[in-house]
């Protein structure tokens, strides 16, 4: 089995695919693929070799690419328009569906995808103010839609011809003002981690077998004593020195849960006790520029991180007691803002 890591640069409009040496450990790029404009979101069907990838302009799209598993290469496939272009998609239902988040758009959608790969026309579209995240639990039966805009993680039921029910309740709520932005659910599925953006926190929910979330505390994760503020919907966090918390991922067996910062360009691992809740940062790293996404690798022991306003991804090491070192930088091209670590 090979691991491949695609990175999304949205300022080139392509997708670098690098191949990871596990014993090294080192990251080879191997290909670098145009996409649609300005590309920042994309999700991997493994077992068809496709790779549907968010497009911005006029009209935005969603366009499907194969992946040719022993070059990196993405051959272009096809093409649909949406209202809203997306800041994060997801597949589910066995890759029957695409569902994603249209942050501009105040969306989220769920589309069919037909035999080919090619995505078809909505079967179901739901509004939230500044939706950011989507997140499958339960078998692809439960669907979660972050809303930044409206401090909430609306709860639905997802069925698989593609239609949307609200749970009961229809909503977890998230603090007032936090900016709930990206969510990760552990690996038996009986907590959710949420990052804010406006409070540089990590939410802790926890899930019951209905899919019901119920928030349960929640920990700082950005560099506390470097004059970051509290940051608001609309204001600038590069300006005004501002929070600006962005992705998270687990890593090592979920024992550590690892989340970035963009203001202060840092990556923070938080311990996740055995009940589920965290601890305070065990260690917290300066990385590449306003590092937007990143991706755990297979193994769990080392982070592929991006940043915006840098052309290099950081190749970061997560030792055992959770320590954060970097290993090496290499070029991906600009604006790279998106992540994600496939085995083939």
């Amino acid at each position: 089995m090979t691991e491949l890591v695609l990175v999304a640069n949205a300022a080139d409009s392509t997708i670098s695919t690098f191949r990871v040496d596990a014993e090294r450990p080192s990251l080879e790029r191997i290909a670098v693929s145009e996409v649609g404009q300005g590309c920042g979101t994309f999700a991997v069907d493994v077992e068809r070799d496709l790779v549907y990838a968010a497009a911005k302009g006029d009209p935005p799209g969603i366009d499907v690419f194969a992946l040719d598993r022993e070059s990196g290469r993405l051959e272009h496939l096809s093409r649909t328009d949406v209202e809203g272009s997306m800041s994060y998609l997801a597949l589910a239902h066995g890759g029957t569906l695409l569902v994603g988040a249209s942050y501009g758009g105040g969306s989220a959608e769920v589309f069919g995808v037909d035999g080919d790969g090619h995505v078809e026309e909505p079967t179901a579209s739901v509004s939230w103010p500044n939706a950011h995240c989507v997140a499958v639990a339960g078998g692809g039966r439960q669907l979660y839609v972050v809303s930044l805009g409206g401090d909430v993680v609306a709860q639905y039921a997802l069925s698989p011809a593609g239609g949307l029910a609200p749970l009961a309740p229809p909503t977890a709520a998230a603090p007032d003002g936090s900016g709930p932005r990206h969510l990760v659910l552990d690996e038996e599925e009986a907590h959710a981690y949420v990052m804010t953006e406006f409070s540089g926190e990590v939410l802790v929910y926890d899930r019951d077998a209905s899919g019901d979330l119920v928030l349960r505390g929640q920990v700082p994760a950005y560099a506390q004593d470097r004059g970051l503020r509290h940051s608001e919907l609309g204001a600038d966090p590069v300006e005004g020195h501002l929070v600006w918390g962005a992705d998270l991922h687990l890593a090592r067996d979920g024992r550590f849960l690892l989340a970035s910062e963009r203001s202060e360009s840092t990556l923070a691992s938080l311990p996740v006790e055995e009940d589920g809740s965290l601890g305070e940062p065990v260690s917290l790293i300066d990385t590449v520029a306003q590092p937007r996404g990143f991706t755990v690798l297979s193994g769990g022991t080392f982070a592929v991180v991006t940043g915006e306003k840098d052309t290099d991804v950081a190749l970061v090491a997560v030792a055992e007691d959770g320590t954060l070192s970097e290993v090496a930088r290499y070029e991906t091209g600009a604006g790279a803002n998106w992540a994600r670590a496939v085995t083939v």
